[in-house]
């Protein structure tokens, strides 16, 4: 097994890095650089955004001929982690969710060059933001969307008209183009379908955006509702009842890109800690040099790494044909886990001023708490690995 790069995606992901040393950290120290919700102020994000264009850093995962790289899911491993060095660093790139998975199912279900210059082009330009709409509150559609969604759209003529309500939709504030899933029947399979609308269509609102322990991601989360939306049928993406195959089709890749970019900030936290454990010192040596902190950096160093070798495994399934379903879970079960603990061990480490804001480690730590939530719970992708390996007894450990 050959785990060496290609030399062009190697050469990419060192590019990577060194602008993310000179042109993305430094942005994390000035305060005035952050908005209300803890994240980058789009007056900073759109230079940045410029400069990565002119480098070739722009959309990763997007063809060529739409002004990205075209890169293999195994290129989006290598530049991911790089880029997510900075808690800035995807925005900076384009690679960031909720955009990123939305400019992924688009790129793949839109059939038509029209459709993708009018609803996902705007998009890789950096023009505007989107956001994918699925999660609702209780009794509606959670890690359960096909057996529980309530918001419907109801076929009128050529136009369905959308009533109900989501919440926890990410990035909703300031969003422009938004997907949007609601039950078209009570068929328990094929019962939900998927639609665009773009945010200056009435019947619908932004109730609140959701306070969290955050920091937030760009655009937050919110509260949605749905009052007689209208949308066009030629606005359905894929058929009427593939709605529950499209997230099936998003949220794969998606929840892997969390996982490339988590690794980078799980990195970061170590990176932090061993600057600050080789210069500060207590009873008469550097904390380096105490086994006890040599041994919480290595394990956790050790954890990483096994969190990079399943996240780089599931994406070279993916780029196989494979769907890598358990592969992907694996990997979303460990590095959000291993993101939680490298923020824990490098606020321990640093101390108080770990958990000051004079370092990023106290935003990365509260930020990482989300990991073992979003894009289904560790519980629910624990159950997936139940089923396959009920399913598939010791062929789970197959070597294909």
């Amino acid at each position: 097994m050959d785990f060496t790069l290609p030399p062009e995606i190697d050469a990419l992901r060192l590019k990577v890095r060194a602008f993310v040393e000179r042109e993305v950290i430094p942005l994390e120290a000035d305060r005035a650089n952050y908005d209300a919700h803890e994240n980058i102020r789009l007056e900073v994000l759109a230079p940045l955004r410029e400069k990565a264009k002119a480098a070739g850093l722009w959309a990763p995962q997007m063809p060529k001929e739409r002004g990205g790289l075209g890169l293999p899911m195994v290129g989006w491993a290598a530049f991911y982690e790089e880029a997510n060095r900075s808690i800035f660093g995807p925005l900076a790139f384009n690679c960031a969710a909720p955009d990123d998975g939305n400019m992924n199912v688009l790129n793949k279900v839109l059939k038509t060059e029209a459709q993708k210059d009018q609803w996902l082009q705007p998009i890789i330009d950096g023009r505007i933001r989107s956001s994918f709409v699925m999660t609702e509150p209780h009794p509606g559609s959670g890690s359960d969307p096909g057996g529980m969604m309530l918001t419907r759209a109801e076929k009128r003529g050529g136009t369905y008209v959308v009533h109900g309500r989501k919440w926890f939709i990410s990035g909703a504030d300031g969003a422009t183009h938004f997907i949007l899933v609601a039950r078209t029947s009570d068929d328990p399979r094929n019962g939900l379908s998927a639609f665009l609308f773009h945010k200056d269509q009435p019947g619908w609102r932004i109730i609140r955006r959701i306070s969290t322990m955050g920091p937030d991601e760009l655009g937050g989360t919110c509260e949605l509702e749905f009052d007689g939306l209208e949308i066009p049928e030629e606005n359905r993406l894929m058929a009427e009842g593939d709605g529950l195959r499209l997230t099936q089709i998003r949220l794969g890749p998606a929840r892997l890109t969390h996982c490339m970019r988590w690794t980078g900030l799980a990195k970061r936290c170590l990176e932090i800690a061993q600057a600050y454990v080789k210069e500060r010192k207590a009873f008469g040596s550097t904390l380096a040099e105490h086994e006890s902190v040599q041994i919480m950096l290595g394990e956790v160093a050790a954890e990483i790494e096994k969190g990079r070798l399943l996240t780089m495994h599931a994406a070279w399934k993916l780029d196989q044909g494979s769907k890598a379903q358990k592969d992907i879970s694996m990997a979303k079960i460990h590095v959000a886990d291993t993101l939680n603990r490298a923020a824990d061990v490098g606020v321990q480490l640093c101390g108080a001023r770990g958990y000051s804001k004079d370092t990023v480690l106290e935003w990365i730590y509260r930020y990482a708490r989300c990991a073992k939530l979003v894009d289904g719970a560790s519980e629910v992708h624990k159950m997936v690995l139940a089923r396959s390996l009920a399913k598939e007894g010791n062929d789970f450990w197959g070597w294909g």
